[in-house]
């Protein structure tokens, strides 16, 4: 990646925004577009992210049949592999485009988790923390946005997109740093609009301010801004019903052309839609794209996950360049874990905590390179050069200038490390 604060093909002006916010049908960003242009055009070379991209592959990924395929091995399943961009590096058949984008994401052979269970390794991945019976741990997109507070963003800046049952919560920041949930983008976000007419829906405030009123009465004066926040989250509901930042979750409008890149999915739109939140200025977007949980028939089903996650990944990553946000958004694409070498007697494979693969790319990562090995005869399960969960979380909120050390007090009174991890030297770029 060319880091020159002048010349370099990632370099951000605020001309080159607002043509590729233009470009993309998103003119009605452009208010904001321009605040957040100015700011990166005058940004120095190293400055933290901004905001954070999770793609998450549910039910894990096999990292021999994707990122870190051994053909012509025992454990190999009769993978095919391509070339990427990476000199010396290969990935399983069907991530041809992403591939090709790799000089921009750099790639973690060597994950490693101390959970193979599928919700307790997705608490692990998702907070850094192991499950705690005692404690709830707020998820990395609630840390951003605890930590990052922007008061010009007016609508949710902490968003799951095709959440399962394990979606991203606020653990022990509260209920308000849970992520706002939606669905398939394709439709309007529901329940966003009024039902009635400005008139009648002013009259039914004021009814509203009258029972409010009168229950405030004889109660605590603080009530309402210390414990229950009605008050707080009526005025935030309002100001995101009215906000023109609301298309943003909508992709309809979209250029088909522009759209039909990440694939006629709902993974491909919301991938679409991520870059949109971004761009508006939205901290976290998660991604969720399920099925990868392949305990029987594997390759095939590895092969069709592949198909809708290539075409979505590669465009965003694309996309994220082109407007100019790739050097102020980390984009994460990981599983809970990975799946074992050995295939079992229905053609599946199990879960794999021991090494595994993530992507990461953006926001002060380093492009073009790659971090650990596994071994290619299945039999050792230590990789070479492990990274640890806590490690990766620590690193990507070092790279948002988060103090990731810094200890928070829990409802309890017990003080709390954001991460008890330390960044990883060889994946920033300005380390």
């Amino acid at each position: 990646m060319n880091t020159s604060p002048c010349q370099g093909p990632d370099h951000l002006t605020r001309r080159s925004l607002l043509r590729g916010t233009t470009a993309a049908g998103l003119s009605w960003l452009t208010p904001l577009a321009d605040i957040l242009a100015a700011e990166a055009a005058t940004a120095p070379s190293g400055k933290p992210a901004r905001s954070l991209i999770l793609l998450w592959l549910g039910g894990a990924a096999s990292q021999l049949d994707t990122f870190d395929p051994h053909p012509e091995t025992k454990i190999g399943g009769g993978v095919k592999t391509i070339p990427t961009a990476i000199k010396g590096v290969s990935f399983a058949s069907g991530l041809e485009q992403t591939a090709s984008v790799m000089q921009d994401v750099s790639l973690i052979r060597s994950m490693v988790s101390k959970e193979g269970d599928h919700e307790r390794a997705f608490y692990n991945i998702k907070t850094g923390y192991r499950p705690d019976p005692t404690l709830i741990h707020p998820s990395i997109g609630a840390i951003v946005c605890h930590e990052l507070p922007d008061a010009k963003i007016e609508i949710p800046t902490h968003v799951s997109i095709l959440p399962n049952q394990w979606p991203a919560r606020g653990g022990f920041f509260g209920a308000k740093y849970d992520a706002f949930q939606m669905y398939d983008p394709k439709s309007p976000v529901p329940d966003v609009k009024a039902r009635v007419n400005d008139k009648r829906l002013d009259q039914r405030m004021e009814g509203l301010s009258v029972v409010e009123q009168a229950f405030a009465r004889g109660r605590e004066p603080d009530l309402d801004q210390s414990k229950t926040l009605h008050q707080l989250s009526m005025q935030r509901a309002r100001k995101m019903m009215s906000s023109e930042q609301l298309k943003a979750f909508n992709v309809s409008d979209a250029p088909v052309k522009d759209l039909s890149v990440y694939g006629d999915t709902p993974f491909g739109r919301s991938c679409y839609s991520a870059v949109r939140l971004i761009q508006a200025g939205v901290r976290c977007v998660e991604v969720t794209l399920n099925g990868w949980d392949t305990h029987a028939n594997n390759f095939e089903g590895q092969a069709t996950q592949v198909k809708i996650l290539d075409a979505a990944y590669a465009s965003l990553i694309r996309d994220l360049k082109k407007l100019g946000l790739l050097q102020s958004t980390i984009v994460v694409c990981g599983g809970e874990f990975g799946r074992t070498p050995k295939i079992n007697n229905v053609g599946g494979r199990d879960h794999w905590p021991h090494a595994f693969s993530m992507l990461v790319a953006g926001g002060g990562f380093a492009g073009g390179r790659v971090i650990g090995s596994t071994d290619p005869t299945g039999e050792k399960k230590e990789p070479e050069r492990p990274v640890l969960v806590e490690d990766l979380h620590a690193t990507i909120q070092n790279l948002l200038g988060i103090d990731y050390s810094k200890e928070v007090m829990t409802p309890v009174g017990r003080p709390m490390a954001l991460s008890k991890g330390e960044p990883v030297k060889e994946l920033q770029a300005h380390a």
